[in-house]
């Protein structure tokens, strides 16, 4: 199975990248488009969400409903997702549909219509609403804001509810028009695919685009955030469980010592068999979900650990997870988990490219990012590079304690205080 993909970059500025997978059918389009809730003031937190919902309500030639139809008609998958640097809108069709899904997926991103703001506004309230009553997805933006404080990168991606309902019309117009140019895009594709036809569909298709160049001040990524001492977070709500996160700052997109992070996550809390799985819940019972994660950006990035307990639980949740942070510093690995969590690792890549949406994903984003896009001989040398003393390294970097938050949402904040004191990292002053 090979990873060849083929590029070409139109006079407008739009990027083109391909995937050829000749035995199947369909194909995984995507329109990747270079901004996200990193490159929002507090005053625009959210627009890129609430844009990102507005592409669906109605596009030049199309209303609402006859975009639901059309693909409601062919059998097939449109989505969208904002992220911290990146928004996409994708799709899955037949080969023979991709024409009609191009057409229709490129009105809608670069000449929406911008209607139904007002019902929209309301949707994305609700789903804020939905947001803040979910702790265990709000914990993870709680220590977001521990680790990178007033940044951008700190805030929720779905912004604040205030933004939501009181942005005018013309400022989300204008808001699509500095970010939405053809410089900043990139439309990806995976499966049955000819490079050729699509980069003369698309160039049909933008023949109004001219310019590539973004309009003067529209705003970049925000820089990198500044380093600050780790935190103690904690939010009360009455719920049946604590809900804990303890992490700190990770690697950008770009560091070569990324796939020993991934190891090293594999090893640590990402896997069945890893370390947090098995002592948290398989061997003692205390929750029923715990692990590990990373996240990465384009210059800085995030790792951390989540745990789901309940209150009489709570405690010793906390001292197993507290004895593993510390037995994954002095031994983050040993020969066979190293070895174990390689071979997973390479076999996870190997699964994924039989899918036309992982490959089409791993083409937008990584293009759109700058990163290279390795062949799979080279991810999987990377993967089997990987030695003992780079985990050493990084465990001993990223997992120090003087530089992991602990923040949790729960119904007693003085028991999250005396529990977390077992973890020995960041406690309140």
């Amino acid at each position: 199975m090979t990873l060849e993909h083929r590029l070409t970059t139109l006079e407008s500025g739009v990027r083109i990248v391909t995937e050829a997978m000749p035995s199947v059918r369909s194909v995984s389009l995507g329109f990747w488009i270079g901004t996200g809730s990193r490159a929002e003031s507090e005053q625009q937190a959210g627009l890129s969400h609430l844009l990102e919902h507005l592409l669906f309500k109605g596009s030049s030639r199309y209303s609402s409903l006859e975009i639901d139809q059309i693909f409601d008609g062919m059998g097939a998958e449109l989505n969208a997702g904002t992220g911290k640097e990146t928004t996409s809108v994708y799709a899955r069709v037949i080969d023979s549909h991709l024409p009609r899904a191009l057409d229709v997926i490129c009105d809608m991103v670069f000449r929406p219509t911008l209607a139904e703001i007002d019902s929209e506004r309301a949707v994305i309230l609700e789903e804020i609403a939905m947001y803040e009553d979910d702790p265990q997805e709000k914990v993870f933006d709680v220590l977001g804001g521990a680790v990178f404080g007033t940044h951008p990168l700190g805030r929720a991606i779905i912004g604040h509810a205030e933004v939501i309902a009181q942005t005018p019309p013309a400022t989300i117009a204008g808001f699509h028009a500095e970010r939405y140019t053809p410089q900043n895009i990139v439309i990806a594709a995976a499966g049955a695919i000819e490079h050729e036809q699509l980069v003369q569909l698309v160039s049909q298709q933008l023949q109004d685009v001219t310019s590539g160049a973004a309009p003067a001040g529209a705003p970049p990524l925000a820089s990198a955030p500044a380093s600050h001492g780790a935190e103690r977070r904690f939010e009360r709500k009455d719920t049946e469980q604590f809900h804990v996160c303890v992490g700190g700052v990770g690697l950008s997109r770009h560091d070569d010592r990324r796939f020993a992070l991934r190891v090293l996550d594999t090893i640590f809390g990402g896997t069945s068999s890893s370390r947090l799985f098995q002592e948290v819940r398989e061997r003692h019972g205390l929750a029923y979900s715990v692990y590990s994660f990373s996240s990465a950006y384009q210059d800085t990035g995030q790792v951390g650990l989540y745990v789901g307990t309940r209150s009489d639980n709570l405690e010793q949740a906390l001292a197993v997870i507290g004895a593993e942070l510390e037995r994954l510093r002095e031994q983050p690995a040993s020969a066979e988990e190293l070895e174990r969590a390689k071979e997973n690792l390479k076999g996870r890549v190997l699964l994924s490219l039989e899918s036309t949406g992982s490959r089409m994903s791993r083409l937008g984003s990584e293009l759109l990012a700058g990163a290279p896009l390795l062949g799979l001989d080279e991810v999987v040398a990377a993967i089997d590079a990987v030695t003992l003393s780079d985990l050493e390294a990084l465990a001993d970097e990223l997992w120090s304690q003087d530089r992991l938050s602990v923040v949790g949402i729960g119904p007693d904040e003085a028991r999250f205080d005396e529990a977390s004191a077992q973890l020995a990292v960041a406690q309140a002053a």
